[in-house]
């Protein structure tokens, strides 16, 4: 299951803080699916990719309570974490970055913590996407739900594709495999 986290509403797409929905979106409509409501806080698309079906989500929670849908989604339809994927902005990580894990702490990304709160676990993978550095002068929560500027746009208009690549990776290989891939600074995940 690849969870992307945001907030619902069109006031929120352009957002920093969205773009976990907006690469599951890319993935819909790459693999030919469409998101409906699912039998919780949440919308859901199953999509054929290769050999099986995989389950894209966006939960209707708002961020900060992104964990309750996820962890409704997991026991609806018996996830275990290691089929999970959680697809984030990171302001702590360069624009235009991708980093994946498959365990770690929140790193202060609040739909973060509540995922890891409401599974009772950090063993939880995640790729996150680089919306940094943060600005001087600026709150964490102002800047992530800010929209980017114009120059920023076309850096994360070149990243999308590669995060959607990196979560397809780590369906068909495994978290060791794509970190080793995702992570390894020869892997073209930075736009100048």
């Amino acid at each position: 299951m690849l969870v992307g986290l945001g907030n619902p509403g069109r006031e929120h797409f352009r957002t920093r803080h969205n773009l976990g929905f907006r690469v599951v979106d890319r993935l819909a409509s790459r693999l030919a699916a469409s998101f409906s409501p699912g039998r919780g806080r949440y919308v859901l698309a199953r999509a054929a990719w290769e050999d099986r079906i995989l389950f894209l989500l966006k939960p209707l929670t708002f961020m900060n309570a992104s964990g309750e849908a996820v962890l409704e989604a997991i026991d609806r339809y018996g996830f275990d974490l290691t089929e999970v994927l959680i697809i984030c902005d990171d302001y702590q990580l360069p624009l235009g970055r991708l980093r994946l894990r498959s365990r770690g702490s929140d790193g202060g990304h609040r739909g973060l913590a509540s995922v890891i709160y409401h599974l009772q676990s950090e063993e939880v993978p995640r790729l996150r996407i680089g919306i940094g550095p943060l600005p001087e002068g600026i709150t964490s929560t102002d800047f992530v739900l800010g929209e980017f500027a114009p120059s920023e746009e076309e850096i994360v208009e070149a990243i999308l594709p590669r995060a959607e690549d990196g979560a397809l990776l780590y369906v068909a290989e495994g978290a060791m495999r794509a970190m080793s891939i995702i992570n390894d600074p020869a892997f073209p995940d930075e736009c100048e």
